[in-house]
């Protein structure tokens, strides 16, 4: 018998941003030891931009309530947990949260790998180091770091890397050039794709999807940079962050979770194969759908939306997102949402938008062995 590693997941609907009942009953049932608690991924009905202060509010309020379980200050519990919330729920998508717990049990290892998570922080990050190639190494070390804290040493075996980075306001602008630095760019929303893009090729680099020779400050500030890319890499950026929030999730033979992960690559925003993908590669069996037995195994699903950046079409068909001031990504977001919810039979989907930036188009799924 040896130490081994349990993790449960509980994906809890939230009626608002600020909405924690569903967190409180399990922890008030004794389902949840907020000891345990490593991650916290969820989806609030904000813009998803720049000024999307829901994101903050939902970690503020999960916050509260689990400082308050635990008896430390709500700064301690940000060093401890990953909270990585995105903003945008639109058309059907529903807002949620999804805990990660992991726990050290008495075992052994049965030859079967199971679900694993690990999670890992960077330093704060300067304003002038945000979207460069300081971002992009410190963003693969927290990776490594990360993979090893899940117990994962294959990266093939690594199916979902969600990161959570910062993004540049004005205010943060104003401090780089007082001290008589430059930042990558002034305008803020801008600076979203720029972190993520720096994120997303961290991944890739601690994943070995790609190298460091090939990567450049001029990579990080292209959409799309020649086909270098993260398949299992997810990043988003926000004003609530000052250092980068790294959660992995893979199989493990550490594990004696009863869940397993999986995932799948989108071709494109209405391709529903790479849902169907995502659950075979998580171990369900079935040819053309799956099945309602098969759906019932479904305990949560991670989605990053794209668009083909260099021709604005999808399958030779002109769209106008691109074009579309009001909404923008937000229309991709819904229309993934939708086409995976259509697959999987559930709206209750996390799904984070981007244009590219070395990113786009995984679904993972973690099902019940």
């Amino acid at each position: 018998m040896m130490a081994m590693m349990k993790v449960d997941v509980y994906r809890i609907p939230m009626s608002a941003p600020d909405d924690v009942s569903g967190l409180k009953s399990l922890l008030d049932a004794g389902k949840i030891d907020p000891q345990n608690i490593t991650a916290v991924i969820g989806k609030t009905e904000g813009n998803g931009g720049v000024n999307d202060f829901t994101r903050g509010f939902a970690i503020f309020s999960i916050c509260t309530l689990l400082s308050e379980r635990l008896g430390i200050d709500k700064e301690q519990l940000v060093d401890k947990v990953a909270f990585n919330f995105s903003g945008g729920c639109e058309g059907v998508m529903s807002p949620h949260m999804t805990v990660f717990v992991k726990r050290k049990v008495t075992g052994r290892e049965t030859g079967h790998q199971r679900l694993a998570i690990g999670v890992a922080f960077t330093r704060n990050f300067l304003p002038e180091e945000i979207g460069t190639m300081v971002q992009v190494r410190e963003t693969a070390k927290a990776v490594r770091e990360a993979m090893k804290d899940a117990e994962v040493e294959n990266p093939k075996d690594v199916h979902f890397v969600q990161v959570k980075g910062p993004l540049l306001t004005s205010e943060s602008a104003r401090d780089a050039k007082k001290r008589g630095k430059q930042v990558v760019t002034t305008e803020t929303y801008l600076s979203m794709g720029y972190s993520n893009s720096a994120s997303a090729l961290g991944v890739a680099l601690a994943l070995g999807e790609c190298t460091e020779s090939q990567l450049s400050q001029e990579i990080i500030q292209k959409e799309t940079g020649g086909g270098i890319r993260s398949e299992v890499g997810t990043s988003s950026s926000g004003w609530e962050k000052r250092k980068c929030d790294v959660v992995v999730l893979g199989n493990s033979s550490k594990s004696i979770s009863d869940l397993v992960i999986g995932h799948g690559v989108m071709k494109d925003c209405i391709d529903p194969n790479g849902a169907k993908e995502a659950l075979r590669s998580a171990g369900l069996k079935f040819e053309c759908c799956p099945t309602s037995k098969d759906l019932e195994k479904v305990v949560a699903v991670f989605a990053k939306g794209w668009q083909d950046v260099e021709t604005w079409t999808v399958r030779g068909r002109r769209i106008t997102i691109p074009t579309d001031t009001d909404f923008g990504t937000r229309m991709d977001r819904a229309v993934e949402n939708a086409v995976i919810a259509s697959v999987i039979g559930d709206p209750m989907i996390w799904v984070s938008g981007a244009p590219d930036f070395h990113q786009g188009g995984l679904v993972a799924t973690i099902v019940r062995a």
